[in-house]
């Protein structure tokens, strides 16, 4: 008797765990079909932010601004970085009212600051990064077009090569390249056009190099054979530069850092610790230590930019 009723039960709680289990899926599938509603296949979610960003981005503002943040590899659209520059500065007022007890007015001054310098030092270091990746992307680019050419194909079949096997940016740059001479452009226009949204010495030389074997012929697979050789010694150069200098770089970043930071810690410890510094003399100190710091990072920088 008693093992039929707890059979029974057992049975009775199954069928109740199948029935809500049944329930939950359709709730599931609904629950989908709802969001797949909101956030429609391929389109932005319909959101106020949203609309106004995809507006700004549209202006001829946001079309400069893409321009600078394409040519400093930055992957975000005017609006986001417009975003995330308003997320930046309530973070660092955040930052400063909160934890380093500064005064409000003060701190909105700092902040407004710090975020334009930290902008446009942004902008500096990865000026023309895109450029400076294509440029590395250079002694690929040239084992590519020799070996077609070694082979037997054209040169334009050799920047079609270079357009399907190359990443990005090379593979932007010479896939518009192919499409302009695949129109009917004239080579030389074609090339010196790319030759000038690269505007690099060592791209000058290769265009060039394109432009005499195309006009006075020769054999094109040495010419690019070696100097695939040369960019990558000079590529192993730069790197090594880079690597003895690398200490040098990141104490022309922290040591301006520094000082700041133990203000806002001694502001932190001790009340009114800052207000000395918005008197006459502490204007004058303040403004000598700014210039100072500037001018610090500007050497230091400048010593240890090694051309090659």
């Amino acid at each position: 008797m008693i093992v039929a009723s707890i059979a029974t039960i057992s049975t009775i709680l199954l069928l109740f765990g199948l029935y809500n289990l049944l329930g939950y899926r359709k709730e599931k599938r609904e629950w989908r079909k709802k969001t797949h509603q909101f956030y429609l296949e391929g389109e932005r979610r319909r959101s106020m932010l949203i609309i106004l960003g995809t507006k700004f981005d549209k202006t001829d503002t946001a079309k400069e601004m893409e321009g600078k943040l394409a040519d400093a590899n930055i992957p975000f659209t005017p609006s986001e970085f417009i975003g995330a520059l308003v997320v930046s500065f309530m973070g660092i007022l955040f930052v400063l009212v909160n934890i380093f007890n500064v005064p409000t007015f003060i701190a909105i001054l700092i902040s407004f600051l710090v975020l334009e310098g930290g902008r446009r030092m942004l902008f500096s270091i990865r000026k023309n990064r895109r450029r400076q990746i294509l440029v590395e992307q250079l002694p690929e680019i040239c084992r590519l077009l020799a070996n077609s050419t070694r082979s037997g194909m054209t040169l334009n079949q050799g920047i079609q090569l270079v357009a399907k096997e190359m990443a990005e940016p090379a593979k932007s740059e010479f896939k518009n390249l192919a499409h302009e001479l695949s129109l009917g452009i004239d080579f030389g226009s074609a090339i010196r056009a790319l030759e000038k949204r690269v505007d690099n010495k060592e791209f000058h030389l290769f265009t060039a190099t394109l432009l005499i074997q195309k006009r006075a012929g020769g054999n094109l697979y040495i010419v690019l054979d070696e100097m695939s050789q040369t960019l990558d010694e000079r590529k192993l150069l730069k790197q090594e530069i880079k690597t003895m200098t690398a200490e040098q770089r990141y104490i022309s970043y922290i040591v301006p850092v520094i000082p700041i930071f133990l203000v806002l810690m001694m502001n932190n410890v001790v009340d009114d610790f800052l207000d000395p510094l918005f008197s006459g003399i502490g204007l004058i100190l303040l403004a000598i230590f700014v210039v100072g710091m500037i001018f610090t990072f500007v050497i230091v920088r400048r010593i240890t930019n090694i051309r090659v």
